[in-house]
């Protein structure tokens, strides 16, 4: 029944019925009448709010963006509006994607600051369910309903660290380039925003090693994939 549901089975539950276009509608109204007690007792542990969040992110941007496509296809103040309005009800409070993505996944940081600047006023409830430290793993596994974005998993806490590195390995088959000759690595421009999450470009280079993009040894610059209409890479040296 559902009342035996744990608020991490509500979660992965929730999202596997909005990728077979199930019925959502009581898994939502779950969530948003869990007990605060529940979901801190579900969330004890960094695997278990990594599914956690997740599968909420990927699951509620899918049903925002079927509840209004438009705002993706708008101007950047419906893109503002569609990732910072407080439309998702969990355990009693109403969260943006923001939200979710900035504050609770990323340990309370601004979207902007390149991954350095922390949220100045994080709220009670984001201070008690957040992740400390940020994975930056996450930017792999978070759908955004744009070209690029990795396959919509379910995840779950026994799985969750497998399974993003399966989230990385893949995005950077599909997006990363190494130049040998150039000595370049030709990457997306999410490394540059949240170049801090990373551990600056030292700790870029050292990711791109471990998922194989580039060569244990090789030390090369990085070019970012430019965004918009405008094609090429902006190369930062070091």
């Amino acid at each position: 029944m559902a009342t035996q549901l744990d608020p991490l089975s509500i979660s992965a539950d929730l999202l596997y019925a909005v990728k077979t276009e199930g019925n959502a509608d009581w898994l939502q109204e779950q969530l948003a009448t869990l007990e605060r007690s529940r979901l801190a007792r579900a969330l004890t542990d960094c695997d278990g709010r990594l599914a956690f969040w997740l599968n909420c992110y990927n699951a509620y941007g899918q049903l925002l963006i079927e509840d209004d496509p438009s705002l993706l296809e708008g101007g950047l103040l419906d893109r503002w509006k569609f990732y910072a309005r407080d439309r998702i009800p969990i355990s009693g409070v109403w969260l943006s994607l923001n939200d979710i993505q900035h504050g609770l996944l990323r340990g309370s940081k601004l979207p902007w600051g390149f991954g350095y600047l922390p949220r100045p006023i994080p709220s009670a409830f984001e201070r008690r369910f957040r992740l400390e430290e940020c994975d930056p793993r996450i930017h792999f596994a978070l759908s955004r309903g744009s070209e690029n974005c990795p396959p919509i998993a379910v995840y779950s806490p026994a799985t969750v660290d497998d399974e993003l590195d399966i989230a990385v390995e893949w995005y950077l088959e599909e997006s990363a380039e190494y130049d040998p000759d150039r000595g370049v690595a030709t990457i997306p421009p999410l490394f540059r925003r949240y170049r801090g999450d990373f551990g600056g470009k030292r700790g870029i280079v050292d990711f791109l090693r471990e998922y194989d993009a580039i060569p244990a040894d090789a030390t090369p610059s990085l070019a970012y994939e430019s965004v918009g209409p405008s094609s090429g890479v902006d190369l930062e040296l070091e």
